[in-house]
């Protein structure tokens, strides 16, 4: 096994787990997928989907249920209001660490594959603010799990300093756009596609659309992939 993608179901990661198969084929990708009790929890069924859809290796869903007995956060409370308070960097979706412990885990898996590759859609160039979703953070998690494991595990980021704009133009040279566009659930309140229009993950996904479209519709979607 050549990769492991963390699998949320959402816009990022079926990306990434088209370019881990586009580079290694599917027969080398495997995917991870958690269930922390998340209020989207939908996402898990979509990442099934994609799963099959790009024929994986191997896909695990693996729960981890006690984020809500150490942290508090909207997108663990299903009644709670998602808002951002004033003088907070991020709005209160924010699950504390949570990509600690995804990255902890899928290279843990991908050791126990043989794989050295994690791949993960983190973004600090378009995104909520939230700090372990910061190349500094990465570069450092990476280096405490080949401590950790002693293993070359290598988190690829592929959007790490891409706007969302990006990762549609690269979802369209790929021939899924249509795909991440339906058959994606990014929506804080679990609405699949374009989702609920309101909450941030929402409006992420959907100015980074239009203004792909825009940029397409000038004829600047062209190109090769990055």
């Amino acid at each position: 096994m050549k990769a492991v993608v963390v699998l949320s179901g959402g816009q990022d990661s079926a990306i990434c787990l088209a370019l881990a198969v586009r580079k290694y084929g599917s027969g080398e990708v495997a995917a991870l997928t958690f269930s922390y009790g998340q209020r989207h929890s939908v996402e898990v069924k979509y990442a099934r989907r994609l799963a099959g859809r790009f024929r994986v290796a191997a896909h695990k869903v693996v729960r981890l249920g006690f984020f809500s007995d150490i942290t508090h956060s909207a997108l663990l409370d299903r009644g709670a209001e998602i808002s951002r308070a004033a003088g907070r960097s991020c709005p209160n979706t924010v699950v504390e660490g949570r990509n600690v412990f995804f990255l902890s885990a899928a290279a843990v898996w991908a050791k126990s594959l043989g794989a050295a590759d994690v791949y993960t859609g983190v973004s600090e160039a378009d995104f909520s603010g939230y700090p372990d979703c910061r190349g500094a953070f990465i570069r450092t998690q990476q280096r405490a799990l080949r401590l950790a494991l002693e293993w070359p595990v290598r988190i690829v980021t592929p959007f790490l300093h891409s706007t969302k704009a990006d990762e549609w133009r690269i979802a369209d040279r790929l021939g899924i756009l249509d795909l991440v566009k339906n058959e994606t659930v990014t929506c804080y309140n679990g609405v699949p596609g374009r989702g609920c229009g309101r909450c941030p993950a929402c409006r992420l996904r959907n100015a980074g659309l239009a203004s792909y479209e825009r940029q397409a519709a000038c004829g600047a979607g062209g190109g090769g992939l990055k």
